[in-house]
């Protein structure tokens, strides 16, 4: 018996494949390996065309059973992570009406903003957890406002995951998590959001029917599965957003747990027993995975967007030909601690919650033409984009969230050392990098939406910590680096 995960991300598909009974990861493919294109007609939009999804996913699949001696019909579930906060609305035929507005895309701040100013911010934090900002439902109504023709011929708005989901099964759903994300969900009244919806003019029958996280939420039909290569029939039960799974993948379901990313977005999710916010919205609280009326799991999210995406683009641009990461932190540890006054704002991917939904791009500070080189940039790059996880923790910490250890993922930014350092001597917080992914996680998380795994501890299973990152010696040089950057942070951002 076999447990397939998917992950759509903003930078390509990943897919695992795992024999539920001992957990084994048979394979795990990620496609394309260059990045998935992200188009921006104007400055600070974002969008991605979700055929893309589809045939990346599609490719995925191909690559994963080549050399596999297993038959189709041997999976016995599928489980989705996605991208958060994406809107894809369709038709009545289930056809597109647009490119998908993802999750970076910062054009309906101004409707949230006016959104939250009608309803009343203490109002909109007590009963969603979050101003409206630039989620989902401001971006819904952003089509309104601007491409009426395409709103009157919605049928469905949804997440990137339940369009997947929809491809796979030609149901479309959603889940109570996937639905908090998006602003649609009151946590008081546990139900839609009826008075955000009534604010933006949006109709609530244009949002999916609800199902449980964990549950048969449909089953492949026989076009899809033709398409994927996979038996007709086989039931997806699971879905959830890619941060609430990259936790579940590293373990974190129970409260005071906390887990971390750092990927194309840098992420931070503590889990709580109870709905908490932030009076600035700088970070966001989600239904997580396990959440329930009577039990409480909350999923505090802070997120940076300008994290691997700023790393990437150092590693594009300023690089030279030929060099890979490993290269780069090599020539990295050539540098000192805080780059000799060299400092680095990464937000440059859009309007930053963490900020107060301001965006004035990355920025570089204090660069001397006789001192510094490409080193010293890579490494300004790299500890700006540390700084900025810690400048963060210690608004989570503001919130009454402690840990004394933080699981991450053994890929992207976290592979390097200098930035692991450097996280977890600032914050006093142990990191431990577990060796995982989040379609692996999706594909644990099916089987306990079957009812394969007794217990979600269970479906997590026994977790590898290939290295844990400790307290450096040198903490005052990396505070004194620290500090000056976070006093050019709040003075160009009048924070």
């Amino acid at each position: 018996m076999y447990l397939l995960g998917i992950d759509l991300g903003s930078s390509s598909i990943k897919v695992a494949l795992i024999e539920a009974a001992s957990q084994l990861v048979h394979k795990v493919v990620n496609y394309p390996q260059n990045e998935m294109p992200i188009s921006s007609p104007q400055m600070g939009w974002a969008e991605q065309d979700p055929n893309l999804w589809w045939e990346n996913l599609k490719k995925a699949c191909e690559i994963l059973f080549q050399d596999i001696p297993i038959d189709a019909t041997e999976i016995s579930a599928i489980g989705i992570a996605y991208q958060m906060h994406g809107l894809v609305i369709v038709d009545k035929n289930q056809e597109l009406l647009r490119p998908s507005i993802i999750w970076c895309d910062s054009r309906a701040v101004g409707i949230g903003a006016a959104a939250q100013e009608s309803l009343g911010k203490e109002n909109c934090l007590q009963s969603m957890l979050n101003s409206p900002g630039n989620f989902t439902a401001s971006k819904l109504r952003w089509v309104k406002e601007n491409e009426p023709d395409a709103y009157r011929k919605i049928h469905k708005a949804m997440l990137p995951g339940d369009y997947l989901a929809m491809r796979m099964t030609d149901k479309i759903c959603t889940t109570v998590s996937g639905l908090s994300e998006g602003i649609f969900w009151d946590f008081k009244k546990n139900e839609l959001a009826h008075d955000l919806l009534d604010q933006l003019e949006i109709n609530g029958d244009l949002l999916p029917d609800i199902v449980d996280t964990f549950s048969i939420q449909g089953k492949l039909s026989v076009a899809a599965a033709h398409e994927l290569g996979l038996a007709p029939n086989t039931p997806i039960s699971y879905r959830a957003g890619d941060q609430p799974n990259n936790a579940f993948s590293l373990g974190v379901i129970h409260p005071h747990q906390v887990a971390g990313t750092g990927g194309t977005s840098g992420v931070i999710y503590g889990v709580v027993d109870s709905p908490q916010y932030d009076l600035q919205s700088r970070v966001n609280s989600f239904a997580h995975i396990n959440h329930a009326k009577d039990a409480a799991r909350i999923g505090v999210l802070l997120c940076i967007n300008g994290a691997g995406s700023q790393y990437a683009w150092i590693k594009k641009q300023i690089a030279e030909e030929g060099l890979d990461y490993a290269d780069i932190e090599e020539a990295q540890t050539k540098i000192p601690i805080g780059a000799e006054g060299l400092r680095v704002l990464p937000f440059g991917n859009g309007a930053e919650r963490m900020l107060e939904n301001k965006y004035q791009g990355a920025q570089m500070f204090n660069l001397q033409l006789n001192i510094h080189t490409r080193a010293h940039l890579y490494r300004a790059a790299l500890e700006g984009i540390a700084f900025a996880y810690v400048y963060g923790m210690e608004i989570m910490q503001g919130m009454g969230i402690h840990p004394k250890t933080m699981r991450v993922g053994n890929d992207n930014l976290f592979q390097s050392t200098i930035f692991g350092e450097t996280i977890a001597t600032l914050s006093e917080v142990n990191i431990d990098v577990i060796e995982t992914t989040g379609a692996v996680g999706a594909a644990k998380a099916a089987g306990f939406g079957i009812g394969y795994y007794p217990t979600l501890d269970a479906a997590v299973g026994k977790l590898k910590v290939e290295k844990t990152y400790q307290k450096n010696e040198n903490a005052t040089a990396y505070r004194e680096a620290y500090e000056e950057w976070k006093s050019i942070l709040k003075s160009q951002y009048a924070l």
